[in-house]
């Protein structure tokens, strides 16, 4: 690991005592004659070292000789004309003193009678400063003790081994909760766990990409045999469990696998197969209770990006699953609020079995898809609902059908159990609507970009957006992750200023990757067995930008050929950036992160923090340093890395910091003339024992 910086004390000199000591003697008497000289020679003192000469030397001789009684003659005997004059001189500097003395008792006392006539103000005032100077002191304590002296963080009981705060469907139901409500996210009423989350007995570090796609450990997820086994989406079907693994497979019961199942909606759109859905302007998906995730797995190769959207399970989780295998997933509820995506995010959405009745709540939910959707895009559905006999389900099928038409949407296909629609890309749709029909455009002022668990809105959003771009009109993959002018110009930017991001971006990808290798702790403990290899491209797979701005992480490492992922997340307390990313072709989120992220632990294989410890210390003291590191403790897998970049005085202090979270760490120099750093730690690998 690498080694403490130790600050010395430089410029102390230790002299030679006996050599010292001759020179002060020598010093000390050549400075006692030449005073010796002085005096004998009749120099007085200056004036203005010693205005007052009341004793005089005896070597020194009187002007004014001796008395007749034997008495030195008084220089200041009255009657003589200098006397008289050397006493007005005496006078008017003792009146000069005594003025002096008396306007600094006036001002002393105008300022006890100010002092007391505003000590209410100034008492409260006082303890204000006093409460902030206690804030202050137990942050600085918190983080400025060398790393030898601040304690450890304890591991956490066994119970939170897959524990998502936030996400607690029991106490929920306690509160009140209900109607599908208990599986919201409430952060509010949950205490911080400030201990280190630790992985399960036989927890294997997961395999590399695209190997680890197909084949995952038993044991690093939550899951029985029997949930394997159950029935559920189409897709939780395509798995098989032996002793220690989960492999999943394309084939199946079911419309001959994922691949035959991809094929048949891509020719429902009026496409040749799956391969096809870049040319038809689809980048981005949103896949509502994916199951394990093999139908983005399946179109990652075409390169389609699926993002897995389910709500918290406590055991068998969609989510756990298919972040397992390397898949863009979190845990979200579509019951009561607004997904924390912007309007027009998605070029299309699917739901193959995902147990939301679309005709709940007057069809508010189907309002909230049309929110995500981009003009143009397209809504897959498999439900048996849509092929039902008995009169409640055609009921509710045709209530379906009709909200739909409402919505500007076009159905184009329905084969067997699947219903594929597609999204009006013209404005004009709503106003030509018959009697008006519901539901409502929303209002002009309705802020569509930073939907952040809002409750669902019963009107149509995004129709005055600057962003509303057919997704046939917009660029296809990958040429979209270079916006036109004219599309920057939507979010405020100008292209030198997005190009000059983009290759800080590559530059600081480059040096990454470098940095990344094993091989720059010398000193770390190895896996039993394993060797340090250089880092490969496909060394990581799951990656969380804590801070994404404009997308340029993302963009740098796809375009450096690294396999991976981005989570890509926009704090709330800054400038909201995520409708830009969402635009080129990423995936994203908005968040807070004085709270936890929705996602299971153990789910990340680099954590990227760029100007974030910044942008949270400007604000209030919502939350420590501390609390957002246990956090990304929580995410990252064992063995995994964090890179955070930011300004010298706050990486010192998040280096303080890494000790109690028993990471390695290491603060890495920029640049010469810099005034960042770079703070490179690794989660060690820690075992628990099988009972």
């Amino acid at each position: 690991m690498s080694r403490p910086l130790h600050r010395g004390v430089s410029g102390i000199r230790i002299p030679d005592s006996n050599h010292d000591l001759w020179d002060s003697q020598s010093k000390d008497k050549a400075e006692k004659e030449g005073l010796d000289r002085r005096g004998s020679s009749g120099l007085s003192p200056s004036p203005l070292r010693s205005p007052f000469r009341l004793l005089l030397s005896e070597n020194s001789h009187s002007k004014y000789g001796v008395t007749d009684n034997g008495f030195p003659s008084d220089p200041f005997i009255i009657g003589t004309p200098r006397s008289r004059h050397k006493l007005v001189l005496l006078f008017l500097k003792f009146s000069l003193v005594f003025i002096v003395i008396l306007a600094l008792a006036g001002s002393f006392w105008w300022t006890v009678s100010i002092s007391t006539a505003s000590r209410g103000h100034i008492y409260h005032g006082y303890r204000r400063l006093q409460e902030q100077l206690v804030s202050d002191l137990l942050e600085i304590g918190e983080i400025s003790y060398s790393p030898s002296r601040l304690k450890e963080l304890e591991f956490c009981s066994q119970e939170f081994e897959n524990y998502v705060p936030c996400f607690n469907v029991s106490d929920n139901l306690a509160l009140g909760f209900s109607d599908g409500n208990e599986f919201d996210r409430q952060c509010s009423h949950e205490l911080r766990q400030n201990c280190l989350v630790l992985s399960p007995a036989n927890y294997k570090i997961p395999l590399r990409w695209p190997t680890g796609r197909d084949i995952i450990w038993v044991a690093n997820v939550k899951i029985t045999a029997q949930e394997v086994l159950s029935s559920g989406s189409l897709t939780k079907r395509m798995m098989m469990l032996d002793e220690e693994q989960i492999s999943f497979r394309s084939a199946s019961l079911m419309f001959d696998g994922v691949e035959d199942y991809s094929h048949q909606i891509a020719e429902m759109i009026g496409l040749r197969n799956e391969s096809s859905f870049i040319q038809a302007g689809v980048r981005t998906i949103l896949d509502i209770d994916c199951g394990y995730g093999s139908f983005g797995a399946h179109l990652f190769q075409s390169q389609l990006l699926t993002m897995c959207i389910a709500n918290y399970e406590p055991s068998g989780s969609q989510v756990q699953l298919t972040l397992e295998r390397g898949l863009p997933a979190m845990v979200a509820s579509f019951t009561s609020k607004q997904l924390p995506y912007p309007s027009l995010s998605f070029d299309m959405i699917h739901c193959a079995r995902c147990a939301i009745d679309w005709d709940r709540k007057d069809g508010i939910l189907l309002i909230e898809v049309d929110r995500l959707l981009r003009p143009g895009g397209y809504f897959v559905w498999t439900s048996p609902l849509t092929n039902a006999r008995d009169k409640d389900s055609h009921k509710r099928w045709k209530f379906i059908q009709g909200f739909t038409e409402n919505l500007c949407w076009n159905m184009l296909s329905q084969q067997d159990e699947t219903v594929v629609w597609k999204k009006t890309s013209k404005r004009k749709c709503y106003s030509s609507r018959k009697n008006s029909s519901p539901p409502p455009l929303c209002g002009g002022s309705y802020d569509v970009e930073s939907p952040y668990y809002r409750e669902l809105q019963n009107c149509i959003a995004g129709t005055h957006s600057s962003r509303w771009i057919s997704v046939e009109e917009r660029e296809t993959w990958p040429s979209r992750d270079h916006l036109n002018k004219k599309e920057l110009a939507i979010h405020g930017l100008q292209s030198d200023e997005f190009a000059e991001d983009f290759e800080s971006w590559r530059a600081a990808v480059r040096n990454y990757w470098s940095l990344l290798s094993p091989l720059i702790f010398s000193d770390h403990p190895k896996r039993p067995g394993d060797e340090d290899p250089p880092p490969p491209y496909n060394m990581l797979r799951n990656v969380l930008d804590m801070n994404a701005h404009f997308g340029g992480f993302n963009s740098a490492l796809l375009q450096a050929g690294k396999s991976v992922w981005v989570m890509n997340v926009v704090p709330v307390s800054g400038p909201n950036y995520l409708p830009l990313i969402q635009d080129r072709g990423y995936v994203g989120v908005l968040h807070d992160w004085c709270e936890a992220f929705p996602t299971y632990p153990r789910t990340y294989d680099l954590v990227h923090a760029a100007g974030l410890l910044s942008l949270e210390s400007s604000q209030q003291h919502r939350c420590t340093m501390l609390d957002m590191f246990i956090e990304i403790d929580r995410l990252l897998r064992p063995e995994g890395w964090i890179i955070i970049r930011d300004t010298v005085p706050l990486i010192e202090s998040a280096r303080a910091l890494t000790a109690r979270l028993k990471w390695d760490a290491r603060v890495v120099e920029i640049e010469s003339d810099s005034d960042q750093r770079l703070l490179i730690c690794q989660k060690p690998f820690f075992k628990k024992q099988a009972n």
